[in-house]
């Protein structure tokens, strides 16, 4: 196979990188060259893309999200409802789905945020009702399909509701089926080094509805396969009273005490922390996904992101599940994350940029990928670029800034390892009307009844 053609993103509106002013050299995957102010790119025989009306950032990256939730989006038995009680609204709904019906809702979920200027996701699957045990499988494919870069988790459930949990037995596996699954994924699908598109993690789904051994278990794999660890920790006051009453102690002591706390692992939400808990957080580099929709529409609470930062924590940005968002469009996710934080904070500690760096450097921190969310020479050739031809732009005069303060949420162009995968804001090659056609038939089946 011959070398592929260099492309210079060439001069484009603005750029959130310095010292490219006249644009990004990709090649081979990677960026090769940034141009600067009254420079010609040293790459010689580039293609050219004209990015004048383009702001170009790095690709975002998604660190938290339930991908088969798009098929129960705004379902009225959960609605206005907290965690528990939503979560026990949705179980039996779930125990419905069918490989036929996840692949619609990963498709869906996936088209949307790439769409969106997502060029990383991850997902945390976690229910494996009867027929559904190649979920990872299922979900692989969708993303090899449609060229996005992942970094899928095999989650887990063995404490059902006869166990003192939430989740009703159709949907837990056994202990040994988990891990030896979570083995196969692992050997079938991981891959390493700074090119990999498809990457596994282990993911227990939260201190409710796992036992202790699959916890313990579950590090030791994660140990002895070299793969990164990821669960829901401290998303509400319901959890801390669960686990003080099932493991007299708060989550974090409990994940400690599993073995968890440690660089391989990064949690969902991390809301309830104290100021000691976010100490030793920092200290052992476990990262923390904000996921600002979610946090507000279940009222659960508001991650406290500067203290985390402060305390040396990374934090990332994740859509969580679009039953509970209720959508997967990362860019949204960013202004909801930015006005989320400024009220909390005030003006003067977070800026537009801070929650830009939360969905790029800071998720690729999340999920140990150093080489993605930033635009550098040597980093990996994922960008979003966006237009600024709407009414919601009209009048702005700082482009960077449109993009957080007006609400951008569709990409013109995504490129992921050097290879456009939107164009023109559309996927080559996908029917976006039969799959939502086929995507709301088989929700409307699963909802009914």
């Amino acid at each position: 196979m011959g070398k592929t053609q260099p492309i210079w993103i060439k001069d484009p509106l603005a750029i959130l990188a310095d010292g490219a002013e006249r644009g990004v050299v990709v090649n081979e995957g990677r960026i090769v060259e940034l141009v600067g102010a009254g420079r010609e790119p040293a790459t010689t025989g580039a293609a050219v893309v004209e990015a004048g009306a383009h702001v170009v950032i790095p690709g975002l990256i998604n660190t938290h999200h339930h991908f088969y939730q798009t098929l129960t989006r705004a379902f009225p038995p959960a609605m206005d409802r907290e965690l528990f009680p939503w979560l026990q609204a949705l179980y039996p709904v779930w125990a419905k789905l069918t490989p036929e019906a996840l692949d619609l809702g990963v498709t869906l979920a996936m088209a949307e945020l790439m769409l969106s200027g997502c060029t990383t996701t991850t997902d945390h699957h976690y229910v494996f009702p009867e027929g559904l045990e190649d979920a990872v499988d299922i979900e692989v494919a969708a993303a090899k399909r449609l060229g996005l870069r992942v970094s899928l988790t095999r989650g887990s459930m063995n404490r059902s509701q006869r166990d003192g949990g939430l989740p009703p037995d159709s949907v837990v596996q056994d202990q040994d089926t988990i891990l030896a699954d979570s083995a196969r994924v692992v050997g079938k699908h991981h891959q390493r080094g700074p090119d990999a598109m498809v990457q596994i993690a282990l993911a227990p789904c939260s201190p409710f509805s796992v036992t202790t051994s699959l916890m313990r278990a579950t590090a030791d794999l994660a140990d002895k396969l070299d793969v990164r660890l990821h669960t829901h920790l401290a998303e509400t006051e319901d959890e801390n009273a669960f686990c003080q009453e099932i493991h007299a102690c708060r989550p974090l002591d409990y994940l400690e005490q599993c073995g968890w706390l440690g660089p391989r692992t990064w949690l969902a939400h991390g809301i309830f922390f104290t100021a000691e808990e976010m100490t030793r957080l920092g200290r052992a580099k476990t990262s923390i996904t904000h996921c600002a929709c979610s946090n507000q529409l279940l009222a659960s609470g508001c991650c406290p992101v500067c203290e985390m930062e402060e305390a040396g924590v990374a934090i990332g940005l994740g859509v969580d599940g679009s039953a509970s968002n209720d959508g997967s469009n990362l860019m949204q996710e960013v202004r909801a994350a930015f006005l989320l934080q400024r009220a909390r904070y005030g003006v003067g500690k977070v800026s537009h940029k801070d929650a830009l760096r939360w969905a790029t450097q800071g998720s690729a921190a999340c999920i140990g990928r150093p080489e993605l969310g930033v635009i550098a020479v040597g980093k990996a050739a994922d960008l979003a670029l966006f237009k600024l031809d709407e009414l919601r732009f009209s009048g702005a005069g700082d482009p960077l800034a449109a993009l957080v303060l007006c609400g951008a949420y569709r990409a013109d162009r995504v490129m992921v390892g050097g290879h456009w995968r939107v164009i023109d804001g559309a996927i080559p090659g996908l029917d976006v009307a039969d799959l939502i056609r086929r995507h709301s038939a088989a929700a409307s089946k699963m909802q009914a009844g």
